[in-house]
């Protein structure tokens, strides 16, 4: 009888950028023969993957790291968070071995060196084509390109990642290929700034399927359209250029959906942030693209409390919601990140404050996300389906993200499953999901 190849537990925390560094370890770790679990107790070794983007983040990650010590022992830390190795020594000092973010080869002789690979074993060692998911089996994130070239005063990114570096455009579409030649219905498109892609190496050509291609985020989408599967973006500094990925969406090569961080809306606290563009030129922006592609959904995010902050900037805030309608917001209150410039700033904002704005702000765009969602009563849209119990099912639109958007409820359909793009005519609303039934 064979021996049992060793065990590694395996802890992803985090965001997608994060969840694909995981996928390409365990992909290693499955190659070389290892077994992955998601537990501590029957594993030979733990690795936890951490974020240390917020200090809430790093938190948590420092309470996964010291429960993977207290219930295996033997744990090694990878992802944002080891970059800064002597924090987590200071409070972990038991942890085996520390490497920052994207270091899958550190990783793996890490592995390799607690735990010797284990004898190669084709009957073992079978790969599916494309590797390891952790992500359900019809979408998969894409990450484009590592690191940012931006500076924004409320962000340690480039200081955890290094500046931006993007993968070859071949690269790229292959993989793109192989998820979906696995079975991947949508691609979510990530990486820290989506939009800059191939401008770190001048937008050069590279090649794909015998043919030149640029590295450029409109010429990678025009080829992903060629795959016939859902393509999401994600992540969009509103570069001039990105107005040209708008009649993509218009012809259906790829989802109307854009998801652009504007952060704020006060002249005054973009500048603060280090942030692009003047809010009348983003409302003109979002007109044109609306008068292009009508369909299309627009998702932001947007930070409030930021420090100087006033009433006035707020307001100026609230007033682009008003205008803008937007079809999906999120929003932070201001947190210090532990090495950023915005923690020197002057007139931090009092906690309590940033609550009310941020109540505030909550309210007044789910009053607008529920005007928007009840103009979709009574239409029919296309749905993919993420789950199916024996109540029914639950999809997203093509203006719905995993995780961070909408769902569409099936209640009663029970005969599909997970993958399945199904026709959907909208019955109800509230201010974030839809209810419907499947009409073919």
């Amino acid at each position: 009888m064979n021996k049992l190849s060793p065990t590694v537990g395996f802890v992803s925390l985090g965001c997608p950028k994060n969840l694909v560094d995981s996928e390409r370890i365990l992909t290693e770790l499955r190659t070389q023969g290892y077994r992955v679990v998601p537990t501590y107790d029957n594993a030979d070794l733990v690795i936890v993957n951490t974020c240390g983007f917020i200090d809430s983040a790093v938190q948590e990650s420092l309470e996964a790291i010291g429960e993977a010590l207290d219930e295996n022992g033997k744990v090694i830390v990878t992802g944002c968070l080891g970059a800064k190795e002597d924090q987590i020594r200071t409070v972990h000092p038991k942890v085996l071995e520390i490497s920052g973010p994207h270091s899958y080869e550190q990783v793996l002789q890490h592995v390799n060196k607690y735990l010797p690979k284990p004898e190669y074993n084709p009957l073992t060692s079978l790969i599916p084509d494309q590797g390891i998911k952790l992500t359900p089996k019809h979408y998969a994130y894409l990450k484009i390109s590592e690191g940012c070239d931006h500076r924004c005063t409320f962000c340690i990114i480039p200081s955890l990642r290094g500046d931006m570096e993007s993968r070859p455009i071949g690269q790229v579409l292959d993989e793109a290929k192989r998820l979906a030649d696995s079975g991947v219905k949508e691609l979510l498109v990530i990486a820290q700034d989506t939009s800059a892609y191939g401008a770190d190496v001048k937008n050069r050509t590279g090649f794909w399927n015998g043919m030149p291609v640029k590295n450029h985020i409109v010429n990678l989408c025009e080829q992903l359209s060629s795959l016939g599967i859902w393509v999401r973006l994600h992540y969009v500094y509103p570069y001039p250029h990105i107005d040209d990925l708008i009649p993509l969406m218009a012809q259906g090569k790829i989802l109307p959906y854009l998801d652009v961080p504007l952060q704020h809306a006060s002249p005054k606290i973009l500048k603060s942030m280090k942030r692009p563009g003047t809010i009348e030129r983003t409302l003109e922006r979002i007109k044109k693209w609306r008068e292009i592609c009508p369909e299309i959904t627009l998702r932001s995010t947007f930070i409030v409390g930021y420090p100087g902050e006033t009433e006035q900037d707020f307001e100026m805030l609230l007033d682009f919601l008003r205008q803008a309608r937007l079809d999906r917001v999120g929003a932070f209150a201001y947190s210090p990140v532990e090495g950023s410039a915005a923690n020197q700033l002057p007139d931090q904002i009092p906690e309590a404050i940033k609550q009310q704005r941020l109540e505030r702000f909550m309210q007044l765009q789910q009053q607008i996300s529920a005007e928007k969602l009840q103009e979709k009563i009574g239409k029919t849209i296309n749905v993919i389906i993420d789950e199916v119990d024996t109540e029914g099912a639950i999809g997203r639109s093509m203006a719905d993200a995993p995780e961070i958007d909408g769902v569409v409820y099936l209640n009663g359909e029970t005969r599909f499953k997970a993958g399945d793009i199904v026709t959907v005519y909208i019955e109800q609303a509230d201010e974030y999901d839809l209810w419907g039934y499947v009409t073919a």
